[in-house]
């Protein structure tokens, strides 16, 4: 992110809004909720944000923080990890020291479940030396003014007057000097190599291309005065992208790492044209690494990887359905304005942005299905400030949107009262596979549902965007046989103007409970909240469980299972032993016996059951065990 141009994220264009109502009466809501449908994995790295060494390290454990962007965004673009020196555009362009190596370590030795994501630099030059920064103490003792993104390193003259605009620009060569394509992968043999830091790659996988690389020659214009094209950037990528890869295969490479909304659709004031047809800048970055893909069999793109910065006027009510910019084809984004470009022209006509559709469908057209390229934010904000409450259910719309969707990384740069309550909500209570839920009033009340591996626990998380009712909400289950009596609750509501969250223990989170019976429950959620709901399944009594060491097990994989399911056994049975498969309503749907000895597999043809969850019954005269699974399609 970069303030002075600021305005090209968010206000590229003056923007109108249509006005959005309430409904003032409390109109019961229906979620339905199918745990066998639409199952995906959730990315940890969604809940995420950029930079945190401002907290305590327990701080960020208890919060269930899975991702640290740490590279800066705008002063990574002229790194220089050989010298441990960076230029900061918006202040002079003075050189400062840096030291990502420090962070790396810190990743390593005190997070071992977190990815750290840093960039690699594609600008062309990098700092080199302090020596020649401009005396901003001695100027006016450091002080923020209108002047600071002057370009005054190197001995430039500053313009009194302030502005971006010094009265002499400062020689760049004095303070960077090139820095090829060598040198910015060079960071990986210096981390990972033979002889290097002895860092553990494995927590390292994903490394921006850069940072807001179409606004260079506004944030960067010290070392790019005039944009390079979209054809000469994309050869600079596809450069770097190679050698990355060689070195590290194992490595995601996020790009192209655009700006905002506008920058999205477009690259400068470029119109793009290849054999006769127009591409808008994210569809031509697709379809040149498509062409590279198709010739290598390389894919130099692995996180199709994009910043946001929607403003909403402080409209509330707007901002409560940003999460609807990704992937709602019906949702007329107040602030589209990019988007009417992408025909090559001005289409007014065009207001939906549904960015992560239209981007799977460009991966589709130029790599082909299946393509395996995720979507991620790795800078996002315009939360309103207007209240925690409200920052908290944006923030939780994003987050289970996209969870559902699956989202790869998200890491916003913003950062608001009332958001780490929510990121700890999600991160420690959601389960690890996201599920199919449905709302009656989805643009008011949404549910994001969870279940986690064995199929036995699932969280239903529910968000009432109501800035002014609370909602009464029956939720409906389905795939799942959820335990009757009261299941616990956890909920962010009324949060006060001061930071709340200290620890997993000491929080905002308010405790109660819901009454389940026959997979249904009815709760009401207050204005401007988000619900967490916490149930487990039943247990089906195909057998009481034994008491066997910890060490003799009977396991079921893959679990969910399509159409086999393989049972292992690391037990010494060696007597006829029925395995039986069992519904939740706890009827025997197929019965076999076998012989096991230790380490021995049998497969179990599930083609024919339907999608849902279901129960093994493992039993003979010593060993008695139920283990419960899903099927999925």
């Amino acid at each position: 992110m970069n303030d002075p141009f600021l305005f090209l994220k968010k206000h590229f264009f003056v923007i109108s809004f249509c006005c959005l109502t309430t409904v003032a009466f409390a109109q019961t809501v229906q979620i339905t909720v199918n745990a066998a449908v639409n199952k995906k994995k959730i990315s940890p790295n969604i809940y995420g944000k950029n930079d945190f060494l401002d907290h305590p390290d327990q701080f960020y454990k208890d919060v269930g923080l899975r991702f640290a962007r740490l590279n800066g965004g705008n002063n990574a673009s002229a790194y220089n990890w050989q010298e441990k020196l960076t230029v900061h555009p918006d202040w002079y362009n003075n050189v400062y020291a840096a030291d990502w190596s420090v962070s790396a370590q810190k990743i390593n030795t005190s997070f071992p479940d977190m990815q750290g994501m840093f960039a690699f630099q594609l600008l062309g030059r990098a700092a080199s030396n302090s020596n020649n920064n401009f005396n901003d103490w001695g100027y006016n003792q450091a002080q923020y003014w209108s002047g600071v993104t002057q370009n005054l390193a190197g001995g430039g003259v500053v313009n009194p007057a302030g502005g971006s605009n010094a009265l002499v620009d400062g020689n760049p060569e004095l303070f960077s000097k090139p820095w090829p394509a060598d040198s910015s992968v060079g960071i990986l043999n210096d981390w990972f190599g033979a002889g290097g830091k002895g860092l553990n790659k494995d927590q390292f996988v994903y490394w921006n291309m850069d940072n807001e690389v179409d606004i260079w020659n506004g944030t960067h214009n010290w070392a790019m005065p005039t944009q390079l094209s979209a054809s000469a950037f994309m050869d600079r990528y596809i450069e770097l992208a190679k050698k990355a890869k060689a070195l590290y295969p194992g490595i995601k490479l996020c790009g192209p790492v655009a700006t905002s909304e506008w920058q999205w659709y477009k690259w400068s004031d470029e119109s793009i044209y290849v054999n006769g047809r127009y591409y808008s800048w994210i569809e031509y970055f697709i379809k040149r690494l498509g062409d590279e893909y198709k010739a290598t069999g390389v894919k130099l793109v692995d996180v199709l990887d994009i910043h946001n910065y929607p403003s909403y006027n402080n409209n509330d009510a707007a901002a409560l359905q940003g999460h609807r910019i990704y992937y709602d084809t019906t949702y007329d984004y107040p602030g589209s304005n990019g988007i009417k470009t992408t025909t090559g022209g001005w289409d007014a006509s065009l207001t939906k942005q549904y960015i992560f559709t239209r981007i799977d469908g460009w991966l589709n057209e130029h790599f082909g299905a299946n393509h395996g390229i995720t979507p991620g934010v790795s800078e996002w904000g315009t939360m309103s400030g207007s209240n925690p409450s409200l920052e908290s259910v944006i923030y939780a719309s994003h987050l289970g949107t996209f969870a559902n969707n699956g989202v790869e990384l998200f890491s916003p740069w913003n950062w608001s009262i009332g958001m780490w309550e929510t990121l700890h909500l999600f991160s420690r209570y959601a389960k690890e596979y996201s599920v199919s839920s449905t709302s009656s009033l989805e643009n008011t009340v949404s549910a994001y549902t969870s279940v986690n591996q064995s199929g036995d626990g699932m969280t239903v998380i529910i968000v009432n965007k109501d800035m002014n009712a609370s909602r009464t909400v029956t939720v409906n289950l389905s795939g799942f046989a959820a335990a009757n009596g009261n299941s616990e609750t956890l909920q962010l509501a009324a949060l006060p103007a001061t930071e709340t969250f200290v620890s997993h223990t000491n929080n905002a989170l308010k405790k109660s409970d819901v009454s389940v019976n026959s997979n249904t429950f009815t709760i009401t959620v207050p204005a401007l909240s988000t619900t967490a709901v916490l149930l487990k399944a039943t247990t089906l009594s195909v057998g009481d469980n034994n008491t066997l060491p910890t060490s003799e097990t009977v396991m079921l994989y893959p679990n969910p299972a399509n159409d086999k399911l393989q049972i292992k056994f690391n037990l010494a049975i060696t007597e006829p032993t029925q395995l039986a498969v069992y519904n939740m309503a706890g009827q025997k749907l197929k019965v076999m016996t076998v012989n096991s000895d230790p380490e021995v597999i049998q497969i179990l043809d599930v083609s024919r059951f339907a999608v849902g969850s279901y129960f093994l019954s493992v039993k003979n005269s010593s060993y008695k065990k139920s283990i419960p699974f899903i099927i999925t399609r």
